[in-house]
């Protein structure tokens, strides 16, 4: 079992930057993949990014080139470095981890999920 705890979320101007880190618990951190969706107001939740324990990435095409993600497998924690902020990535982002080595854009494919961090980008 893994719990997931995010932070790093806030209020920031448009062109501004903001990293996010999801801390995880359990023994095997470095056996998951991990990644990152978001939910906006009104809107389905997406895909962000993800990163396998490989360090193979893959990103949304919206935020290929600003954002970057990244682990630290010593600390338990993966990253979402957010740079060029716009008022559309307003959401609320969530760390999600499996088991699957093989990294998706599908929700299910992520069997543990975090309460989620505020994002807020204003114009």
């Amino acid at each position: 079992q893994v719990q997931l705890v995010e932070s790093g979320g806030g209020l920031v101007q448009a062109g501004g930057s903001l990293r996010l880190s999801c801390a995880a618990s359990g023994p095997t951190f470095n056996s998951y993949s991990m990644g990152w969706f978001r939910q906006a107001p009104g809107k389905e939740r997406e895909f962000v990014a993800a990163i396998n324990w490989g360090g193979r990435t893959l990103y949304t095409d919206s935020v290929r080139g600003l954002f970057t993600i990244s682990r630290d497998d010593v600390k338990n924690t993966v990253y979402l470095q957010m740079n060029s902020l716009k008022p559309e990535d307003t959401a609320v982002y969530y760390c999600v981890a499996t088991t699957k080595s093989i990294i998706t854009y599908r929700m299910s494919d992520y069997n543990y999920w975090g309460q989620g961090t505020q994002v807020t980008v204003s114009s």
